[in-house]
């Protein structure tokens, strides 16, 4: 059995350590087994995760979830705008994990938040979330290997000339902050940006983004470093006269279900902050 779980289940060792020492179990036709048994045709193997414990820090919290999608492996959820995505000493509750948690209590499930794409507190949009730690690391190797696409909206200053372009350029930290970055051509990591164009307006850009890595405000920075700041961004530059928040929406999300092999490509409309920028309505499933 243990050929079986490692290469065609892709369980790992520390999951199978966890299922042996915190218990789970391996069930044959309901009965408890070890990963010696020799597995026979017509046999129904089940598997019980441990129960998972949540961190000290991560306290339940109920509040309006709104979930696009959720089975038993994985949850989509489109974060609001000025939510923080996990607690820290600034904002130790309201936070989207809170949320999470308190929506599993519910459930009675019995597992700790997941998170396998973060966004910035100020930016909105579709988010991946496991709903345990199996399938959390299934969709960790997924993102290594960039097999989870996803696209962001974004209006930036200014009229961009180019129609499509990338932005290459290293992303480190900039010297005496903890939060923001700069682009470091010395130190920095390779951080690289595609973008296109949207919809231009007089004194804006409306501009479809896609990372091929994923540093640290990358989208931020990188239209920052090319006179073109996010609208709202005051962190980098951007002008804060139209919008109160970085004009960032992660509105598209695309990837194959690792257990159930369903294709999933998503969508999530502007918010209305973001909407208010354009001149006329327009739906994201054309871009």
């Amino acid at each position: 059995m243990l050929d079986y779980l490692k290469k065609e289940l892709r369980i790992s060792r520390r999951t199978l350590s966890a299922i042996k020492y915190k218990g789970g179990h391996l069930l044959i036709d309901g009965q408890d087994r070890t990963v010696r048994h020799l597995l026979k045709e017509g046999e129904v193997l089940s598997i019980v995760f441990p129960p998972e414990t949540p961190s000290d820090f991560l306290t339940s919290e109920s509040m309006p979830l709104d979930i696009v999608y959720e089975d038993d492996w994985l949850m989509i959820v489109n974060k609001p705008a000025g939510i923080p995505v996990i607690p820290s000493h600034q904002y130790p509750s309201g936070t989207l994990a809170n949320g999470l948690l308190a929506h599993f209590e519910k459930e009675n499930l019995a597992s700790t938040v997941h998170i396998v794409n973060r966004l910035d507190r100020n930016t909105s949009g579709l988010m991946l979330v496991a709903r345990h730690r199996f399938s959390h690391e299934r969709f960790f190797k997924m993102q290594k290997q960039k097999e989870i696409k996803r696209r962001y909206l974004a209006f930036v200053e200014g009229i961009l000339h180019e129609k499509e372009g990338v932005i290459d350029a290293p992303i480190g930290r900039r010297e005496g902050s903890v939060i923001e970055r700069k682009v470091d051509w010395r130190d920095g990591k390779r951080s690289i940006t595609h973008y296109r164009v949207i919809r231009q307006f007089p004194d804006r850009t409306l501009v479809a983004v896609r990372l091929e890595t994923g540093r640290t405000h990358q989208i931020r920075v990188h239209f920052a470093s090319i006179g073109h700041p996010l609208l709202g961004d005051d962190l980098y530059g951007g002008p804060v006269d139209s919008i109160t928040r970085q004009a960032l929406h992660s509105f598209e999300l695309s990837f194959v279900h690792p257990f159930t092999g369903q294709h999933f490509h998503l969508h999530a409309p502007l918010p209305g902050d973001m909407d208010k920028l354009s001149d006329e309505p327009f739906i994201v499933e054309t871009i």
